[in-house]
């Protein structure tokens, strides 16, 4: 009997790894977008919440994304008001961005968006299943 069609590629860990994380994507992505957010604009708003007021260039950097594409995303959020670009006080030459007060706001409901799509990304496993799953992925992703 012949073996079913990629059955060789589908077996492998790293195919379905990558499936699970563009399933877990495409949830987060899904609710990022019912409150008006994209991945790269949630993620640059996290790091200039977190790591803020930081420079331009510095929060590009921090996130691993192209100087224009962080001055392209930095955009969109100062015009819907959720960050601020002010002169950088230790060097005049470069802004500092910082979170607004809409901003923190938005953080809010996306973050709690994103933890219910992650939960339903993981609802098919208990709670055990779900410590020791994200232990094992921790391990193997290097970030433990």
């Amino acid at each position: 009997m012949a073996e079913a069609p990629l059955s060789a590629i589908r077996s492998l860990p790293s195919w379905i790894l990558g499936r699970a994380a563009a399933r877990g994507r495409a949830l987060v992505a899904q609710a990022l977008a019912a409150e008006g957010m994209k991945m790269w604009h949630h993620m640059v708003l996290v790091a200039v919440r977190d790591l803020g007021p930081i420079a331009q260039a510095d929060l590009g950097r921090s996130v691993g994304l192209d100087p224009k594409d962080v001055v392209g995303v930095l955009n969109d959020l100062q015009s819907a008001g959720h960050v601020v670009r002010e002169p950088d006080p230790r060097d005049r030459r470069k802004n500092a961005v910082s979170v607004t007060a809409e901003g923190t706001r938005l953080l809010r409901r996306c973050e709690q968006a994103a933890c219910e799509a992650n939960e339903a990304l993981l609802a098919p496993l208990t709670t055990a299943e779900r410590r020791q799953f994200m232990g094992l992925l921790g391990r193997i992703s290097g970030t433990q």
